[in-house]
């Protein structure tokens, strides 16, 4: 028989959709484990590709994507993020995942070690690992979730390719500091790498502003910054992401691009003008409710006698369990088994991750509510046991 290719063979489910996976097939399930906002599109979104649909713009875009689009996603990052981009270095894909795989495949060759921080999204390690890379972790984990510099320099080799960091944090809802990011930014400048910047989560902010490394004008010839309209839109299912790099850069992720999807879906990209025109403000209203549920869930939890710290972005909480003797995975298999409630343990997002659970807080708050009190009530048993 022939054989598949070994790297996608070594492939495992992610623990994300293992637990969701599980807890769908209950009745009284609770599932809190899915970055999925719980928040419809905005109807003028809806309207915008149920227009197009009825123009029959239904066709191929020029590969890169509509210039329309490219224009407004460089016009967004100006005025939002003080990044300075023309239409030309903006690439629409078919989501965010599909920006950073076309971004890896441009600039990866066999061996290439890629660093990124840890506790880390599942997927950059497979997308790593499956186009040829070695991964490097960067432990945050007794960091605050932020990188130190001088871990980082001591994990750079001479086959370092690239920095991958990903701000606010999947899975600990870390930000990053004005400082933080210039203090990154002067460390890339004078060394010979890129910097792949994931910022799907910015527009999903509290009390501070994020900062996107490409205001960095110091290290903007080597960096590519990932992006789309998933999180802050609730747009999941519409796939719509992209790149935003130095032209000599977005070319060659281009022609990548072209021959991996040929152009992104044509009505999801007249429902993402909107997104960044019309419905531009529609973050605001999520982020109200999900300071709310953050607040409440933190509360919650160290009451429980977990260690949290606070997110300052994302829709995600990072709680510490070790207190309660078990390991993170039997943890949350046992959680879910007793009380019907899917979280994610913390090693699924790598080793650095162990002794933590992630908690999605893009939920209703009857089912945040109706989660600690399983979660508490499962802890109690513990305790009693």
């Amino acid at each position: 028989m022939p054989t598949i290719n070994p790297r996608a063979a070594r492939l495992t489910i992610p623990g994300i959709r293992v637990f969701s996976n599980q807890v769908v097939q209950l009745e009284d399930g609770i599932n809190l484990t899915i970055g999925q906002p719980d928040f419809p599109t905005p109807e003028s979104v809806k309207e915008a590709a149920i227009n197009a649909i009825n123009d029959n713009q239904t066709g191929y875009s020029l590969n890169a994507g509509l210039l329309e689009l490219r224009q407004v996603v460089a016009d967004f990052f100006k005025d939002k993020y003080q990044a300075e981009y023309t239409a030309d270095e903006v690439v629409i894909t078919s989501g965010a995942s599909e920006a950073l795989d076309s971004t890896l495949r441009t600039i990866l060759v066999e061996g290439d070690e890629v660093i990124i921080t840890a506790p880390a999204y599942p997927a950059y390690a497979s997308l790593i690992e499956l186009n040829g890379g070695v991964v490097k972790y960067l432990d945050v984990s007794d960091t605050n979730f932020v990188p130190d510099i001088n871990k980082l320099e001591s994990l750079v080799t001479d086959k370092t390719k690239a920095i991958l960091l990903n701000y606010p944090s999947n899975p600990t809802g870390a930000s990053l500091t004005r400082k933080e990011v210039q203090d990154i930014a002067n460390f890339v400048e004078n060394k010979d790498l890129f910097l792949i910047s994931d910022e799907i989560y910015s527009e999903n902010v509290y009390e501070s502003e994020h900062i996107s490394f490409g205001s960095c004008d110091n290290i903007k010839n080597k960096t590519i910054i990932i992006h789309g309209v998933s999180k802050s839109h609730s747009m999941t299912g519409w796939r719509i992401g992209y790149t935003l790099s130095p032209k000599h850069l977005s070319d060659e992720i281009l022609k990548v691009h072209l021959n991996n999807s040929i152009c992104a879906t044509v009505p999801s990209q007249h429902a993402a003008i909107e997104a960044l025109t019309g419905a531009i403000d529609y973050p605001k209203l999520m982020n109200q409710a999900y300071l709310e549920r953050r607040d409440y869930i933190q509360d919650r939890l160290e009451k429980m006698g977990c260690t949290v710290q606070k997110p300052g972005g994302a829709f995600y909480i990072f709680p510490d369990i070790s207190f309660t003797g078990m390991d993170d995975w039997d943890f949350a298999v046992k959680l879910l088994e007793e009380q019907h409630m899917a979280v994610v343990p913390g090693s699924a997002f790598s080793k650095y991750g162990a002794g933590h659970i992630r908690i999605s807080f893009a939920s209703s708050m009857d089912n945040l509510t109706e989660g600690m009190n399983r979660l508490e009530s499962f802890i109690n048993s513990l305790h009693r046991s």
